[in-house]
């Protein structure tokens, strides 16, 4: 099973946090219950890290996400936004009362977003619903083949 890419996601900013918290790449891993060896590939940018680990690395680091994953806010997908606050899409579908399902497809923008789903997907986001809409757009309007 393929694991799924973070857009955005910087390697070196990783590296460059780890460094300024003067962690060893063991301790780091120790500390966010995480494998060296996980730490290490991400650093190397070989793997690309799940969205809940990168959070905990973050608040082991005591930096935000966005330093670790940088995507323009005008270039975003509904995923980024999701990302950029360190949920899995099963945490953001119960923080929204959606489905899993349902908040993969909007990801994706494989269905409408309606206003029974945009409401409580921004708010859970922390975004204004036309942010949201804008994403969604361009998630679905993106090239074949560019993951969303």
């Amino acid at each position: 099973m393929s694991r799924r890419v973070i857009r955005g996601f910087r390697p070196q900013g990783l590296r460059a946090a780890r460094k300024a918290a003067e962690l060893k790449v063991a301790d780091l891993a120790r500390l966010a219950r995480i494998g060296v060896a996980t730490i290490e590939r991400w650093e190397a940018g070989s793997t690309s890290p799940q969205i809940d680990k990168l959070a905990a690395v973050a608040k082991v680091l005591t930096v935000e996400i966005d330093e670790l994953i940088d995507i323009p806010a005008d270039q975003r997908f509904p995923g980024d936004w999701r990302n950029l606050i360190g949920l899995t899409q099963p945490q953001l579908g119960a923080q929204a009362g959606l489905d899993t399902s349902t908040v993969g497809r909007i990801e994706r923008g494989e269905t409408d977003l309606t206003d029974k789903t945009a409401v409580p997907l921004a708010a859970a986001l922390g975004i204004d619903v036309a942010e949201l809409r804008a994403s969604h757009e361009r998630a679905r309007n993106r090239p074949a083949g560019t993951p969303a």
